[in-house]
């Protein structure tokens, strides 16, 4: 394969995935910022800081006014972070690389892109918020029934679970390391009595909260979470799933190429790291550090994928 097939196969669904993430934590802010305890700027800071946007948001405006935050992730182009420039940046790889696509996930891919520019084509008032979201969920939902069901499980198919894959481990470690902290009542009383309502809230904010009150019958905890989101390769959005859905799909393309790429081996320890460890360890040697190693890892990984498949040639 090209490169630059790769390439575009890769980043079309790395920012598809970015792009529902980002409604995710919207939709999280959403709720938060509604619970009686939470301080709505702080809320909405810290959804800016997790989606990465927070010096492009600070470069045009003051205050955290909950409209203005919204409409900036969902619809501003002038940055790289909202919802519309990542569905735009998908689409265009997509189409880079149609031909490596079947048609039904391309067009799935194309008409997310549609269907989003018209929803976003004017600021989104507070009563339509919820229904854009899910929007955004419901046509990212679509590419990826499309590419599951049509594409042939080959290498283009690799590279398209790879970037979703990177991506996902990236967020839901973003989304962990952010609002663990916020959510405690300081930062050295790890595993303290908290508030459900806003645990809960940082479980759905990676679709997590019905698998998790199902398997620990209603039962929330800090230590519980933290395994859950983390360790837990039952639940596909985990690190530890995420990080064996890249080992085995660089295993794939091992195995088809006859190679053995350094990016597997990477992928591979990253697991076993992950496989290796406990949540009592975690929590003890420091959670952030640990994410932080995590997602410094994981972009490693990343960085290694374009060297080996010559992403840029």
């Amino acid at each position: 394969m090209l490169g630059r097939t790769a390439n575009g196969l890769f980043w079309a669904f790395r920012y598809l995935e970015r792009s529902d993430n980002v409604a995710r934590l919207i939709d999280a802010g959403l709720d938060m910022a509604q619970t009686p305890a939470s301080d709505a700027d702080d809320v909405w800071k810290s959804v800016l800081t997790t989606a990465g946007a927070l010096d492009d948001y600070r470069a045009t405006y003051d205050g955290y006014d909950p409209s203005i935050v919204v409409n900036f992730l969902l619809r501003d182009t002038s940055h790289p972070a909202s919802v519309m420039s990542m569905v735009e940046a998908a689409r265009n790889n997509a189409r880079m690389v149609r031909t490596a696509l079947t048609r039904e996930t391309w067009e799935a891919t194309n008409e997310c892109w549609l269907r989003l520019s018209e929803a976003l084509a004017s600021p989104v008032k507070e009563r339509d918020t919820g229904q854009v979201l899910e929007l955004v969920h419901r046509q990212s939902a679509l590419v990826h029934g499309s590419l599951h069901a049509t594409m042939l499980r080959d290498d283009n198919y690799s590279f398209c679970r790879l970037g979703t894959a990177i991506e996902r481990a990236a967020a839901t470690a973003r989304i962990v390391d952010v609002k663990y902290y916020v959510l405690l009542p300081s930062a050295f009383h790890v595993g303290g009595p908290l508030d459900n309502a806003q645990w809960e809230i940082l479980l759905r904010s990676v679709s997590a909260r019905h698998s998790f009150l199902w398997l620990h019958q209603g039962q929330i905890t800090a230590a519980g979470i933290v395994n859950f989101l983390v360790l837990d390769r039952r639940m596909p959005r985990s690190l530890a799933f995420c990080a064996h859905r890249i080992t085995r799909s660089l295993g794939h393309l091992d195995g088809l190429y006859g190679e053995d790429h350094e990016s597997r081996k990477m992928a591979a320890e990253m697991l076993a790291g992950l496989e290796e460890t406990t949540v009592d360890q975690i929590l003890v040697s420091g959670l952030h550090d640990f994410l932080r190693a995590f997602m410094a890892d994981n972009a490693r990984v990343a960085d290694q994928i374009a060297t080996d498949f010559r992403f840029y040639e």
